[in-house]
């Protein structure tokens, strides 16, 4: 080789030796400081609830898109169920000072905090951020005799227990809230309201196509494929607009006063050093900003609501006056 190509030859063996080495470096380095230091380690989501759920499916799909984007590498998920929640509410709060977990929650987890007289609650935690926001849909079943929102009304207000309503929420979460809801906006007073919880999206499909219940309330995600396929028949969406491929026209356009969403997102155990909230809150702003998760919002039909840190314990607070007052009328806080 002449001397000329053997000097470009050793150049590029060396750039590329240092490129593999500060790689490495950069990877392995992180188990602790900001997520700049490369991907994240050791970190676990809680679910608290049952595998297949909205909470498990919003945690799994923010784990597969921080690895797939790189920003966290071996995250593991995993279940604990009870109590509306709660029960994994009550072992984060155990966590204290514990930086490498988070639990995905949502408004259920609020409003179980009421019903189920938890001792732990989300004041003592730490918000890292809101995800997403969904709307609920008001389902039938296929062969259901009411044909538009106004025939499942005019029912309802006649005889509100002849109508029973399902939901895969128990008392206090959004499956729940949004026919008590609903039901003051019609006249409907909500202690009438004969109110069926199913243990999660699968039981509840279940009980529509069985025409258990007369209704549904639910995640618009739980429904919106077996519409597609003409399972069920969604009569209306809770949000202020219209949800991108979903036929079916709001509560508002069909002249009922409410706008309602459920949302999820994820908070940390109390007592957490502010590198470690750093950490995570920068961890989740970068998922959320990559290609990976915009394009997980697009295929689960999820709005993003992305508020992170400081912001998100403020709108906690909000939401935790706000479920308190609707809970408190039904008796139930």
């Amino acid at each position: 080789m002449r001397p000329r190509l053997r000097a470009i030859a050793a150049v590029a063996v060396l750039s590329l030796g240092l490129s593999i080495t500060g790689c490495g470096a950069s990877a392995d380095d992180k188990t602790g400081g900001s997520a700049d230091s490369g991907p994240v380690t050791g970190l676990r989501i809680m679910v608290p609830n049952s595998p297949g759920s909205g909470y498990d499916t919003t945690a799994r799909t923010a784990s597969k898109a921080m690895e797939d984007a790189n920003l966290a590498r071996s995250i593991e998920v995993f279940n604990l169920a009870g109590a509306g929640g709660t029960v994994g509410l009550q072992r984060l709060v155990n966590e204290k000072g514990n930086g490498d977990m988070i639990m995905q929650m949502g408004l259920g987890v609020v409003g179980a905090v009421y019903t189920n007289k938890s001792k732990a609650t989300l004041q003592e935690t730490t918000p890292i951020a809101k995800l997403i926001e969904e709307s609920e849909a008001i389902v039938v079943p296929k062969n259901s005799p009411y044909k538009t929102l106004q025939d499942l009304l005019t029912a309802w207000k006649a005889d509100p227990h002849k109508v029973p309503v399902g939901g895969a929420s128990n008392k206090g979460g959004p499956d729940h809230l949004t026919p008590m809801l609903l039901a003051k906006a019609v006249g409907v007073a909500p202690k009438d309201v004969n109110y069926v919880s199913y243990d999660g999206g699968g039981e509840l499909l279940a009980g529509i196509l069985g025409n258990k219940i007369a209704f549904g309330a639910t995640g618009i995600g739980e429904v919106a494929e077996q519409a597609k396929a003409g399972e069920v028949r969604i009569l209306a969406v809770t949000t202020a607009a219209r949800v991108a491929g979903v036929d079916a026209p709001t509560l508002k356009e069909q002249g009922v006063d409410l706008v309602f969403t459920n949302w999820r997102g994820l908070v940390a155990p109390p007592g957490i050093s502010d590198e470690k909230k750093k950490q995570l809150v920068d961890l989740v702003t970068k998922m959320h900003d990559s290609k990976q998760w915009k394009d997980a919002l697009a295929a689960k039909g999820w709005t993003d609501a992305f508020v992170a840190g400081d912001a998100f314990a403020t709108f906690l607070k909000s939401e935790n006056d706000r479920v308190a007052g609707v809970l408190g009328e039904l008796g139930l806080a």
